[in-house]
């Protein structure tokens, strides 16, 4: 209880000081519980490759699953991440990532850099799904979209893929934000717009949700960028 002696203003002061340290006390903790990387993405993209790479330290023979992956991924210096592989197949995939999502300190969006075209319109759903999603913009996980599969010779790298990505993020928000607007009673679009308002989709505009691109190819073992960056979100 404040103390009733203290003035109007220096109650208010203390009232003030108690709960800023009561939030910063939950918010840490939430934090340090959060202990989850999900590794995310359309099947073939890779995701169970570089799940055995990271965990058994070898390429362990994949197939398209229904169940995911877990496994404990140990960071020097930093302790342990869980890792979790989840199932890329739009039936299920939502599910599983519905269970994991609220311990998840990171995502990990792995993209097939060589058959992104032909797939960048369910890549670009799917992610923006995943952006929308109202754990994840209330936790605000840090995003990775790891441009996998550079090993090939037409594949796109991380700067080409982002851009591909802004342009069709930009025409996915437009339908989604008129659908919404027609269902709506309301119209409240600003609970769930990506982005800034007025200006086309860019990543750079989910702040304070960062999002960053990194390059990778797990059939060769180049994970390094990965790795660094589980590293830093440790």
């Amino acid at each position: 209880m404040l103390a009733e002696w203290a003035p109007p203003w220096e109650r208010s002061k203390m009232a003030a000081f108690v709960f800023t340290a009561v939030f910063l006390f939950v918010w840490r903790r939430g934090r340090v519980s959060r202990r989850g990387i999900c590794l995310v993405g359309l099947c073939e993209s890779g995701k169970t490759l570089i799940f055995s790479q990271l965990i058994y330290k070898k390429a362990v023979e994949s197939f398209t699953s229904m169940k995911e992956n877990v496994g404990v991924l140990q960071i020097e210096n930093k302790g342990a991440l869980k890792l979790v592989d989840v199932p890329g197949h739009e039936r299920v995939r939502q599910r599983f990532f519905d269970t994991y999502k609220t311990t998840a300190r990171g995502i990990v969006f792995v993209v097939d850099s060589f058959s992104l075209s032909k797939d960048i319109r369910d890549v670009a759903e799917y992610l923006y799904t995943i952006l929308s999603d109202p754990v994840v913009l209330s936790n605000r996980p840090q995003m990775l979209i790891l441009c996998n599969k550079q090993d090939h010779a037409l594949a796109k790298g991380p700067q080409v893929i982002q851009s591909v990505l802004e342009k069709e993020m930009n025409v996915l928000r437009n339908t989604q934000t008129n659908q919404l607007e027609a269902i709506s009673e309301g119209g409240n679009r600003k609970s769930c717009y990506l982005g800034q308002e007025g200006k086309n989709f860019e990543f750079a505009d989910l702040y304070p949700q960062r999002v960053e691109f990194a390059a990778s190819s797990a059939q060769t073992e180049d994970l390094e960028k990965l790795k660094k960056w589980l590293q830093s979100v440790a």
